[in-house]
């Protein structure tokens, strides 16, 4: 080719590029959008992403599929999402254990979560609450710290595995309040919730939905929210930071691509989002499960990303829970 030919098509290339970019964001999508669970169908996880996805395709004007796969503490569905190509056909809905807990607590794992996607938007928070079996002498955080100082190592604590958000959220309390309260794991959050409704375990941090119909029976004492901040589904239930201790654990949900994905498309996916999240009957049926809406920017979702691994790495560290192998 001659010079002056490669020179025009150089600068045709550059002005185009914007103008295809536009195209690109106006025409998707053009078949149907996957969004991948990392959990087991008619878990918090799989409702969540069903609760936006008829929203959403009816935005996009394209299906969203809710595809499930459990296996592997939610490693597998995230990996398959960070090897997918990168055309916005394939999401995430992810939340904290695959993302930001197990990354720290294995030798390795098979995707990095801070270069191998690109996030989207952060969509919910769920809650967790602190409960204890009605045996337990305390009422107040306070006392439930107070008796574990007095006792140590007899206590115990439930969690639905090793690495799970309620599951760090315990040692996160151990290390804050200086307490060694005995992990005990289940396959998942529900047999761990059983074993404290029978007795056989003291205490727990739950996701509020879980919880909240065994505290109205009466069959659970809750004595405090693991969030910043008061639930306004419990609006009357303290913080666990209300009794004096640094704490903040909560579980949360958001939508990533791969990365590389176009930023038209990032783009159109958040503002499709914004939208459905702020619908009232998207903020209805959230709320019903104790799931508070946020809206979070795709920079804004990246830095809480970073402030997450930087949080967990630490207490993961401090509670000496790396593991050597595999998951």
């Amino acid at each position: 080719m001659k010079p002056a030919s490669t020179l025009l098509l150089c600068v045709a290339c550059l002005v185009l590029s914007p103008a295809a970019s536009g195209q690109a964001k106006s025409t998707y999508p053009v078949k149907p959008v996957r969004m991948i669970v990392p959990g087991a169908p008619g878990g918090l996880t799989d409702l969540g992403a069903r609760i936006l996805s008829p929203r959403l395709a009816e935005l996009l004007g394209q299906p969203v599929v809710v595809d499930s796969r459990s296996g592997a503490a939610g490693l597998i569905a995230c990996d398959l999402v960070a090897k997918a190509a990168p055309d916005g056909y394939t999401l995430l809905f992810g939340f904290s254990g695959p993302l930001v807990i197990v990354p720290h607590l294995n030798e390795s794992t098979p995707y990095d979560t801070l270069k191998d996607f690109a996030p989207v938007a952060l969509v919910a928070t769920a809650p967790y609450v602190l409960v204890v079996n009605p045996k337990v002498p305390a009422k107040l955080v306070k006392e439930l710290i107070a008796l574990a100082r007095s006792r140590p190592g007899k206590l115990n604590f439930a969690s639905g595995g090793v690495g799970t958000g309620i599951h760090m959220a315990a040692e996160l309390l151990n290390l804050s309040a200086g307490t060694q309260i005995v992990h005990v794991t289940y396959k998942s959050a529900l047999p761990a919730l059983t074993a404290i409704l029978a007795g056989e375990v003291d205490m727990m941090f739950i996701g509020l939905t879980q919880a909240l119909p065994h505290i109205k029976a009466g069959r659970l004492r809750a004595l405090a929210v693991g969030s910043a901040k008061r639930s306004p589904a419990f609006p009357e239930l303290p913080t666990v930071s209300e009794s004096g201790f640094q704490f903040s654990a909560s579980g949360w949900y958001g939508v990533l691509a791969p990365r590389n994905t176009p930023r038209p498309l990032v783009t159109k996916l958040h503002e499709t989002l914004a939208t459905v999240v702020g619908t009232a009957e998207v903020r209805d049926r959230m709320t019903a499960n104790a799931l508070e809406v946020e809206h979070a920017t795709p920079e804004q979702f990246g830095a809480f990303l970073r402030n997450e691994m930087a949080t967990w790495a630490g207490v993961v560290k401090a509670a000496g829970l790396k593991r050597k192998g595999p998951l």
